[in-house]
C-alpha cells in the first residue's frame, strides 16, 4: 500500500514539473514574439530628386535629377555629410534630409535619427586641422522669388501651373526651358545666375553668401 502511495506521489510531482516547464517556455516564446520590428528609413523619389537638385546647385553633383541613386550621387551625399558633421553613409537618412532642409513625410517623422547618423567629435578634429576652408553654402531661393519666377515663366509660355512659391516638377521644367533659352546651365533650379538673368532681386543674405563664395 505504501509503495502505491509513493508511486502516485512521484507521478504527481513529475507531472507538475513538466507542466510548469511548458508554461515557462510558452511565456518566453510570447515575450520573444512581441518584440517590435525595426522600421527602416527610406527616402521618397521626390526627396531624392530634391537632394540631387540641391547638390547639383552646390556644384558637388553633375548627374541628372531623376530620383534614383547612382555612384556619383552617393559620392556627393558623402561629401555633404562629411562637410556637415554627419556620418558618411552615402544615403539619404533622416539626419541628412533635415540638414538639407528637405521636408519629411509624416511616416518618416515617427522614425528617430539614430546617434550613429552624426559623426563623432574624434572624427571631426583631424578634418578641422587639415583645412580652414569655409563650408560652401547651398543657394536657396525664397518663396517670393519662386512666385515671381513662376509669373515670368507663365508670361513666357514656359509654365502653366499656379504661383505656389514652391519648386514643383512643372516649375523645374519651366526653369530648364528658360535656362536653355538664355544660355544658362540647365539645372531646373532657381539659382543665383537664373534669378539675375530674370531680373529678380537677391536678398541681402544671398548677396553676402555670393560674395563670401568668391
Amino acid at each position: 500500500m505504501q509503495k502505491i502511495l509513493f508511486l502516485t506521489l512521484a507521478i504527481f510531482v513529475f507531472t507538475g514539473l513538466v507542466l510548469g516547464q511548458g508554461t515557462t517556455n510558452g511565456t518566453n516564446s510570447s515575450a520573444t514574439a512581441e518584440k517590435p520590428k525595426r522600421v527602416s528609413f527610406r527616402p521618397t523619389k521626390d526627396q531624392i530628386t530634391e537632394a540631387q537638385t540641391k547638390l547639383k546647385a552646390a556644384g558637388s553633383y553633375s548627374g541628372e535629377s531623376d530620383g534614383k541613386y547612382n555612384n556619383d550621387f552617393r559620392a556627393a551625399i558623402r561629401k555633404f555629410q562629411e562637410t556637415n558633421g554627419l556620418t558618411k553613409t552615402g544615403s539619404l537618412n533622416r539626419a541628412t534630409l533635415e540638414k538639407m532642409e528637405i521636408a519629411l513625410t509624416e511616416q518618416q517623422k515617427t522614425i528617430p535619427a539614430p546617434e550613429s547618423s552624426y559623426a563623432k567629435a574624434k572624427e571631426e578634429k583631424p578634418e578641422k586641422a587639415k583645412t580652414d576652408k569655409p563650408k560652401r553654402t547651398i543657394f536657396r531661393a525664397t518663396k517670393d522669388q519662386i512666385k515671381e519666377a513662376q509669373r515670368m515663366l507663365k508670361a513666357g509660355g514656359m509654365y502653366t501651373g499656379e504661383e505656389t512659391g514652391q519648386l514643383g516638377k512643372e516649375t523645374r521644367d519651366g526653369l530648364k526651358k528658360y535656362q536653355e533659352a538664355n544660355g544658362l546651365s540647365v539645372t531646373g533650379t532657381l539659382n543665383q545666375a537664373t534669378l539675375e538673368k530674370m531680373g529678380i532681386a537677391l536678398t541681402e543674405k544671398q548677396k553676402a553668401d555670393a560674395a563670401a563664395a568668391q
